[in-house]
């Protein structure tokens, strides 16, 4: 393995047995719950959205494998303190880095540790993991920004 996949790996592995934002918000403004029958992987997400759509805090419970909760964790890492806006562009390209062989967002600095998962489209059954909680949150987002510009 090259020092980044040795890096990549253990990125995910940390973020898999000690995972950031896990357990239920005090206060939180959105509920979802995201499930992939398949594998097993189930989790519940909560966003605490201000009224200026910024993703003031979020956390997760729920279990899966080891690419699911890491991405979930390295997720919420990412979209807090981020507009609507901001995490709803981010969801698009994390798409692209676990979908599409040698995206630019796999060269990209600015996805930071999220570039973990960049190898995950070699292993179809795998991005379904990794996507999981994303679609999730995207769905919780756009519902988010439908009920703002009504």
């Amino acid at each position: 393995m090259t020092q980044a996949a040795d890096l990549y790996q253990d990125i995910i592995l940390h973020h898999s047995r000690s995972p950031r934002h896990f357990g239920t918000l005090d206060a939180y403004t959105h509920h979802i719950k995201a499930d992939n029958p398949l594998c097993g992987d189930s989790y519940e997400l909560f966003l605490q959205i201000g009224d200026d759509d910024i993703i003031r805090n979020a956390s997760f419970e729920g279990a899966g494998c080891a690419i699911s909760k890491a991405s979930t964790s390295l997720m919420l890492d990412a979209v807090i303190g981020k507009s609507v806006a901001e995490a709803e562009a981010l969801f698009v390209r994390f798409l692209c880095l676990v979908k599409e062989p040698g995206s630019p967002e796999s060269q990209d600095e600015s996805m930071g540790k999220l570039a973990a998962f960049s190898g995950v489209w070699k292993y179809p059954s795998r991005v379904k993991c990794a996507i999981l909680s994303w679609h999730a949150m995207h769905d919780i987002l756009q519902a988010t920004h439908q009920k703002n510009t009504q």
